[in-house]
């Protein structure tokens, strides 16, 4: 975890799609990348971030930027998310953690009073050259969209 700060390179992935194909970063070299983390499909604050990314993706284009969401989630969860909000975003599955845990986002929650290993709601803005620009973490859902966005635009 030690290597994830604002202007290091973003660590590699490849990761099942929803749509059956695979996204890698370093296919993506020359457009910039907003990697997003998040708990479960299809749950309040998940979907709310998954709308509003959605909701702006033309915008994301315009700017020469593909937004991956990725959770623990099976591509065949998250082919059943995308089709009941008709989501514009590519979602990744890293069922067995292993992007997820490179980029520091598998963390100690306390949901209940209780202790439990989870995913935490994380945003990386990687550049067009791999580097990460921007870090949110402990994300609130609404709003955040629009806020990488005007982020993205300052790259």
């Amino acid at each position: 975890m030690g290597d994830i700060a604002i202007g290091k390179p973003a660590p590699a992935f490849t990761l099942p799609t929803a749509s059956g194909e695979k996204v890698t970063l370093s296919k993506l070299k020359g457009k910039g990348v907003v990697l997003y983390f998040y708990p479960r499909d299809d749950t309040p604050g998940c979907t709310t971030e998954a709308k509003e990314f959605s909701a702006l993706t033309k915008e994301f284009d315009k700017i020469g930027f593909v937004v991956v969401g990725v959770s623990k989630d099976s591509p065949e969860k998250h082919q059943k998310f995308a089709d009941k909000y008709d989501l514009a975003i590519t979602l990744g599955s890293d069922e067995e953690g292993k992007t997820i845990e490179r980029y520091g986002v598998w963390v100690e929650k306390n949901m209940y009073g209780k202790k439990m290993m989870g995913i935490e709601r994380a945003t990386f803005l990687i550049d067009s050259k791999g580097m990460i620009r921007q870090i949110w973490r402990k994300v609130k859902a609404p709003g955040h969209a629009a806020a990488v966005l005007t982020a993205a635009k300052s790259l």
